[in-house]
């Protein structure tokens, strides 16, 4: 992710979260946070999805994930999910760690099928409605990722 690729970013975030990130939000993680790092991807050249994360010690932080409405239940989340997986597994990390809404259907079934399971819950998590966050992870040396369909 670039500087230049925060419009459509934003675009799909907005559009995305009922508590989008602002654009200082990404930058800081982009150009000031040392674990963070952000990616987006892209067809024809358009900006179709982001994932960005943090990375501490031996594990994954998953921050925020998301493709464009328009273009959902096409496997952009999944390719960009395996990837950074993929590339976390080769760099030796144990740990993928995320938080999700409770009512994103979606979201879970998508985190289930790389081998992310609930191992606990924050309350209170999302300020807007005041609804929980589960915490889910995924051992990297045990688990392969969207195996399921």
């Amino acid at each position: 992710m670039r500087p230049l690729d925060l419009d459509d970013v934003l675009s799909i975030e907005r559009a995305s979260f009922s508590m989008p990130w602002s654009r200082g939000a990404f930058l800081y993680e982009m150009e000031q946070n040392q674990v963070a790092r952000c990616f987006v991807g892209r067809e024809s050249g358009r900006v179709v999805g982001y994932v960005c994360v943090w990375e501490v010690a031996d594990e994954l932080h998953i921050t925020n994930i998301a493709v464009h409405p328009d273009l959902r239940r096409r496997g952009i989340a999944r390719a960009m999910l395996r990837r950074v997986l993929d590339d976390a597994r080769q760099r030796a990390l144990r740990l993928v760690v995320l938080e999700v809404r409770p009512s994103n259907a979606e979201a879970l079934g998508l985190y289930e099928s790389f081998g992310f399971h609930v191992v606990g819950r924050r309350r209170g998590y999302y300020y807007d409605t005041g609804e929980d966050a589960l915490v889910m992870e995924n051992d990297l040396q045990t688990a392969r990722p969207g195996t399921r369909a």
